[in-house]
């Protein structure tokens, strides 16, 4: 039985002249297009735009929240599976006998500072203490919030939301990026990833489509990313100088103004755009090894003034109760939860009341003292155990509304960030095997992350537990949690010092996000090129920085990020079911592959 040889003839057409010359005029017009018009919608009708966003966020949440959480369960089970079985794990994405492009320190540092350095500086303090105050478990009633016993909860999810599934999320479009430039040398962009699947159709309308969505999905992620980074950068320019116009200043604590986003926004996207110009062998690299070394002078900060013992000891058991529960947090997803249902888990005590009960019982940011203190009227007079049985009843609509916030936000982020850090990812990683850039790019840089989480959020924690922090730290802004940590850490000039390298850091892991992203949409744009045209570096630069500007505008007040987050969730849909075509595309590549390996083996021809 013969094998045809794959389809490897993907010819996207590009201009041979003009402003468009050596880009893709349809991807580029449709891409620009939408970009175009999301700007002008939240520019001109920034109150409408905003609540449309989240509407359709809450909508398709509704709809698509166990999607979410099943289809990245398997992205990382589906990577696992192909690194495991030795005929896929030894394969080499190039040439036989070919050479790494780029050695291993600046692999990784590419990879870590592109897939997760804004993400761990914001949320290195902020994930572990936001989940140690509310997860599922302490949602459920079975250990109380900020507590001791909520310690091992707060850290099984995050090093979920920072796990394998994160990487597994980006390698999933590396990999099928990556196999088939550097094995079949097809071009490095998204549609190539499906040609197993649809062949020459990819040549045409259906690979612009395919494409446009990686576009806009990266602009999206990359939005979100740069949007979280700003604000820290504010936040740490403000711990340095304590220059208020940059705050908003009306809440509990200080936050970023909309002033001092878009000053440190313009500011930050300018020193990208000089980057993005400069190319990847200079800019990014030189950038990217910077951005280790000073994460690697943070970290020794925290282990020499901070809680190191506890965060070893952390690590552990954390480690541990995540492999432990690795299944059910794969797999185990959350459906809304009816008034029906609801009002048919009530005591029967409690049934007439259920519109009343309701929406404090099914609200997974309160608590059951939140839920009581809330009430009115008749549904106030309540027994207490009638009142907790109607807790316990919105149990799952809390489940459901905690994993669609924060679980699927994660995901939906990854997504979308997965079209620039998986083209990125194989953009730097010619001549590794799949079972090497698997792990390379999976177990090993979420064995950093864990320790990131536990040591800066294991300091964090440990300083409110033993009352040193009094609850400073988990009143402070997500953004602003580190520099409160260091703060309650060290003292002085010392302070001073570790405090402005931590807004380097911020910045020129911002940098190198948004001028990888900027170069890997410019490389969609191209069919593949790896070299473009400065003038469309210029272009995109501009582009994300008034998408993100013009989200941060249209956001209510009281948190910048809604609209940005709102958008991403939305682009990120239709990629995710991109996604889930490149696995069963892959699946057929490596599986035909192989077969026409035998073949060839045996003396027979594959045709």
């Amino acid at each position: 039985m013969s094998i045809k040889p794959p389809f490897t003839d993907l010819d996207i057409s590009t201009a041979d002249g003009g402003f468009y010359h050596g880009n893709s005029v349809p991807i580029a017009l449709i891409s620009k297009g939408i970009m175009v018009a999301l700007v002008l919608w939240a520019l001109v009708f920034p109150g409408y735009a905003n609540s449309t966003l989240s509407s359709w966020n809450s909508a398709i949440l509704a709809s698509f929240n166990s999607f979410y959480v099943i289809i990245t369960g398997l992205f990382f089970f589906f990577l696992a599976i192909i690194a495991i079985i030795p005929s896929t794990g030894r394969r080499v994405m190039g040439t036989p006998g070919e050479k790494p492009e780029f050695s291993n320190f600046s692999w990784f540092s590419m990879m870590f500072g592109a897939g997760l350095g804004v993400g761990l500086m914001v949320f290195a303090t902020a994930e572990p203490l936001g989940l140690w105050g509310s997860n599922p478990v302490v949602l459920a009633g079975d250990v109380p919030a900020n507590s001791e016993e909520a310690l091992q909860s707060a850290y099984r999810y995050t090093f979920l939301h920072y796990g394998f599934h994160a990487w597994a999320i980006y390698v999933v479009t590396g990999l099928s990026l990556a196999y088939y430039a550097y094995t079949r040398d097809m071009p490095l962009t998204i549609r190539a990833a499906l040609t197993p699947l649809f062949g020459s159709a990819m040549n045409g309308f259906l690979g612009h489509v395919v494409d446009v969505l990686g576009v806009v999905a990266t602009i999206l992620g990359v939005s979100v990313t740069i949007g979280f980074g700003v604000s820290q950068f504010i936040d740490g320019v403000y711990a340095i100088t304590g220059m208020e116009w940059m705050m908003n200043m009306e809440g509990d604590a200080p936050a970023p103004g909309k002033v001092g986003l878009v000053a440190g926004l313009v500011v930050i996207m300018a020193m990208s755009i000089l980057s993005a110009v400069s190319g990847v062998g200079r800019g990014v690299k030189y950038l990217s090894n910077l951005n280790l070394v000073l994460s690697l002078v943070l970290l020794l900060v925290f282990i020499i003034f901070g809680s190191f013992t506890f965060a070893l000891s952390t690590y552990g058991s954390a480690f541990i109760d995540y492999i432990l529960n690795f299944v059910q947090l794969s797999f185990g997803a959350y459906g809304p939860q009816s008034a029906d249902a609801f009002a048919a888990a009530l005591p029967e005590a409690a049934k007439p009341l259920a519109g009343d009960l309701m929406a404090g019982a099914t609200n997974a940011w309160g608590s059951f003292d939140g839920f009581k203190s809330g009430l009115e009227g008749a549904a106030a007079e309540l027994p207490d155990d009638v009142l907790a049985a109607a807790y316990e009843a919105g149990n799952q609509g809390r489940q459901f509304g905690w994993q669609s916030g924060w679980s699927t936000f994660y995901w939906a982020w990854w997504i979308a960030f997965s079209p620039f850090v998986g083209l990125f990812l194989a953009r730097i990683s010619k001549g590794r095997s799949v079972r090497e850039f698997i792990i390379g790019c999976v177990i090993a840089p979420s064995l950093v992350c864990f320790a990131w989480m536990t040591i800066l959020g294991g300091t964090a924690i440990d300083l409110e537990l033993t009352g040193g922090a009094e609850g400073t730290i988990i009143g402070a802004s997500n953004t602003a949690k580190l520099f409160v940590t260091l703060g309650e850490m060290i003292s002085g000039g010392f302070l001073s010092a570790i405090t402005i390298m931590c807004v380097v850091l911020i910045m020129t892991f911002l940098v190198t996000s948004a001028d990888s992203g900027i170069l890997v949409m410019n490389t969609i744009m191209s069919g593949g090129e790896q070299e473009t045209g400065v003038k469309h570096r210029i272009v995109w630069g501009v582009i994300l920085t008034l998408v993100i500007g013009t989200l941060l505008l249209a956001a209510g007040d009281n948190n910048p990020m809604d609209a940005l987050r709102n958008a991403m969730i939305i682009g990120a849909l239709p990629f995710t079911m991109v996604m889930g075509l490149m696995m069963i595309a892959l699946t057929k590549a490596l599986y035909r592959d192989g077969k026409r390996d035998k073949f060839a083996a045996e003396g027979q021809p594959a045709e």
